[in-house]
């Protein structure tokens, strides 16, 4: 891992950056921004070591911030329902970021595998240069177009500012602090339908272990112009397939709903091949994970191993 590095990450309480501020901080300078509207979750950050600044990039006020940090992790998003708000943040906040950031060895920008445009086969595994499009999700309905902006302004950040990028398309992440994974286990336990749009439906799911372990990597793949990878797991599986196994972890019956929305994409796997060339495989398989997940949130109902 990075050692004796200033590092820069925005959104650290966030789901994925909280685990990687957490695995960088005992070896680097590790500082985080954020809006903090709810204080605890900077006292839970800055528990961790990380110095951290309320600062909301979208508004590109930096003054209390320093510009010489060696890396930016730029993780943070805006998952509101506006899509004005949602270009100014993603796409426009990301290019003040990376202006501010200019003189670091790299920047990795987080984007998401739902930048692709929908495919007819819910199997087709989604290479970085498949077309790009409106994945027509119902909520947050701006999410993939806004981060296809947010894709742009990064790559013009990369070649105007001579500044190596890493753009990378985030799968499914689950583990310890949730994910979309662990919203369907927490319906399965409680015995809620999981509902989603299309029988099946495989997503390519990545734990935080792995997302951690392999951000060094993408850091030194940050090139001009920018190196475009799908960040996402190594084992496609589907909604009803996970749901099912969570329900055997948990010895209850898992009840899958789907309620379909024409238009939308029938499928989220990420092909792993550009990533894996950068990583290496990932270490976690996923039903150990979810196990894992499963046995952490309900230690009462869940054994490990």
């Amino acid at each position: 891992m990075l050692s004796g590095e200033k590092i820069l990450i925005t959104g650290p309480a966030g789901k994925i950056a909280f685990g990687l501020a957490q695995t960088l901080a005992s070896d680097n300078e590790v500082w985080g921004i954020a809006r903090f509207t709810d204080p605890a979750s900077r006292e839970e950050v800055e528990s961790i070591g990380v110095t951290t600044r309320r600062i909301d990039y979208g508004e590109g006020d930096f003054s209390d911030l320093p510009a010489d940090f060696t890396y930016l992790l730029h993780i943070a998003a805006d998952f509101g329902e506006d899509y004005e708000r949602g270009l100014r943040v993603n796409a426009e906040g990301t290019g003040l970021l990376l202006q501010h950031c200019r003189r670091a060895k790299a920047a990795l920008v987080m984007s998401t595998v739902t930048v692709y445009k929908p495919h007819p086969d819910p199997w087709h595994p989604f290479r970085e240069d498949d077309p790009l499009g409106d994945a027509g999700l119902l909520s947050p309905q701006p999410y993939s177009i806004v981060k296809i902006a947010e894709e742009a302004v990064a790559r013009y950040c990369a070649r105007s500012l001579e500044l190596p990028v890493t753009i990378a398309r985030m799968g499914a992440a689950y583990g310890d602090r949730g994910g979309l994974p662990a919203w369907h286990l927490q319906a399965v336990a409680t015995g809620q339908r999981v509902v989603t749009r299309h029988d099946p439906i495989p997503y390519s799911p990545i734990h935080y272990d792995d997302i951690n372990a392999q951000v060094e990597p993408l850091l030194a793949a940050a090139s001009v112009p920018a190196t475009i990878v799908n960040w996402a797991g190594d084992q496609p599986v589907t909604v009803q397939e996970w749901s099912s196994y969570f329900g055997d972890l948990l010895g209850v019956e898992a009840h899958v709903a789907v309620e379909p929305i024409p238009g939308a994409s029938l499928g989220s796997v990420g092909d792993h091949t550009k990533r894996s060339s950068l990583t290496g495989p990932c270490r976690v398989e996923w039903r150990d994970g979810f196990r894992q997940m499963a046995a952490q949130m309900y230690p009462d109902r869940v054994q490990v191993g």
